[in-house]
């Protein structure tokens, strides 16, 4: 039975910009307190005490060092979050790191090997999961609905991180190919290559494009495709920063043997075969899969390893379906899994 009265947080960096929603999660759970951030733009510590953090200390090492954490919030740039995880979890800390894993494969690969040192839990935020929409999406693949999964489908994209009005410190490292691990191939192809580990497994191989398509300054990749080839199904993963008008039509649509499944916006459109398609109402979001830090908050009290999207597992194989898209990308050759 869980006894303590509140889990301690704390956060390591504030450059992504996830962070500031995550916040107010984290502030509106009645069973944790959040003690400290670390952070060494002054710019972010500005952010963070103006939204009610407590005290903010001037790097995440030095949070570390001073304060004793039950839970670490991640929200660096990808490269850094391993050190974060392996830092965090040496002082006793359970980590929930934001999307994507890491910048690369071998950092997502020590990530997942301190949570089993450790014995800490791991988990990787994806925003796409606390979605009614997705969640009823995923159920309804998972029930057979569609009949066995042929081919998978996922877009992301928008006009670009700095065009959208996105936070200079988050900008400054998106757009740094050491530092996010690519470029718009690394911020939004991680969304479809979740989806894709998690429904369909690790893949026989990969292929990937990316380049540098509209951007008129520097970036590593503005637009990127990545396929995905199985024993007896295909995964189709895009992304785009130039994006600057969305066509109506699905973003994430899902084919079986016996119909199709879409998600169009946050609707859930249902075609099987000889029947007219269905818009299926999604249920609203219940405890605990309302947001991230309620789920694994509620992980924590349970002794129950974070599933779907969000273990470290489903996001570690991810990561690897990244670097091989971004391998193929930059040789021009499929690039077989596993990895090496």
């Amino acid at each position: 039975m869980w006894m303590k009265a509140k889990l301690r947080v704390g956060i390591c960096s504030l450059q992504h910009d996830h962070i500031w929603g995550e916040l107010r999660h984290w502030q509106s759970h009645p069973d944790v307190e959040i003690v400290a951030a670390g952070e060494s733009n002054p710019h972010q510590r500005e952010k963070a005490i103006a939204r009610g953090l407590p005290k903010v200390y001037e790097s995440w090492q030095e949070l570390l060092e001073k304060e004793t954490l039950d839970i670490v919030q991640a929200t660096s740039d990808n490269a850094t979050c391993a050190d974060i995880t392996e830092a965090a979890m040496h002082k006793g800390a359970h980590v929930i790191s934001e999307k994507p894993m890491a910048a690369t494969l071998d950092q997502a690969n020590r990530m997942v090997a301190a949570s089993e040192k450790y014995g800490r839990l791991l988990m990787v935020n994806w925003p796409h999961v606390w979605s009614p929409g997705y969640q009823e999406w995923e159920r309804s693949i998972l029930r057979g609905d569609i009949g066995r999964l042929i081919h998978l489908k996922r877009r992301n994209a928008h006009a670009g991180p700095r065009e959208i009005g996105c936070d200079p410190a988050f900008v400054e490292w998106l757009y740094d190919a050491q530092r996010n691990g690519a470029g718009a191939l690394m911020d939004y192809c991680c969304y479809g290559s979740a989806i894709s580990a998690l429904l369909l497994g690790l893949p026989n191989r990969v292929t990937g494009i990316r380049g540098v398509l509209a951007k008129e300054y520097e970036v590593p990749d503005d637009n990127a495709i990545i396929l995905l080839q199985y024993d007896k199904a295909f995964s189709q993963v895009e992304a785009s920063w130039t994006e600057v008008a969305s066509p109506p039509g699905p973003m994430t649509v899902a084919y079986g043997t016996l119909g199709s499944i879409a998600l169009v916006e946050d609707q859930v459109v249902l075609h099987l075969t000889g029947q007219a398609p269905v818009n299926v109402v999604a249920p609203a979001l219940e405890f605990p899969l309302r947001n991230g830090p309620e789920y694994f908050v509620h992980c924590i009290q349970n002794g129950i390893v974070p599933q779907g999207c969000s273990s470290a597992k489903i996001s570690r194989d991810a990561q690897e379906i990244l670097e091989a898209g971004l391998r193929s990308a930059n040789t021009g050759q499929h690039v077989a899994i596993p990895v090496v």
